[in-house]
């Protein structure tokens, strides 16, 4: 993970971009690793722990019914969008992750089983989302969320 990180950061660098996360399941586990480097707030602008529906759509204006028993519910693409989208206007960066899971070890459902988590990557206007289906208890859940983020936003911004 740390010579994800540091890729990150030459990258970001580089290219003079920003980023800035907006979190549910990883507890702000992303922006944790990410600014354990040294001279981060030159690429690092923001994050948001947004766990709770209503925080999703107070700070991130994620469509309330999103939320409601016929929606996608909390745990989906929409919402990982509209959190990434919702993260670029808040924070005015170039670049945004969005994270929403279900690291258990409650929780899960038959369509939506523990260790379910998305992912969205947005560069301005670009969006790519994942679905992934990890396996583990809740910590080896957000590990391999946060790990997922990070080889994403490789990818994204390569």
């Amino acid at each position: 993970m740390k010579a994800e990180t540091k890729k990150i950061y030459r990258k970001l660098l580089k290219k003079r971009m920003s980023i800035s996360f907006a979190e549910s399941c990883t507890g702000g586990w992303l922006a944790q690793v990410l600014t354990r480097q040294s001279g981060s707030s030159a690429w690092f602008k923001s994050g948001f722990v947004t766990y709770s529906d209503e925080s999703k759509q107070e700070l991130l204006r994620v469509p309330s019914g999103y939320f409601y028993p016929e929606g996608p519910g909390a745990v989906s693409e929409e919402v990982v969008k509209a959190m990434a989208a919702g993260t670029i206007a808040a924070c005015k960066t170039n670049i945004a992750i969005a994270i929403s899971g279900i690291a258990g070890p409650e929780g899960g459902t038959a369509e939506k089983p523990t260790g379910t988590v998305w992912i969205a990557w947005q560069w301005e206007t670009r969006v790519q989302t994942r679905r992934f289906f990890f396996a583990g208890d809740r910590s080896q859940v957000r590990l391999a969320a946060v790990e997922a983020a990070l080889s994403g936003i490789l990818e994204f911004i390569c």
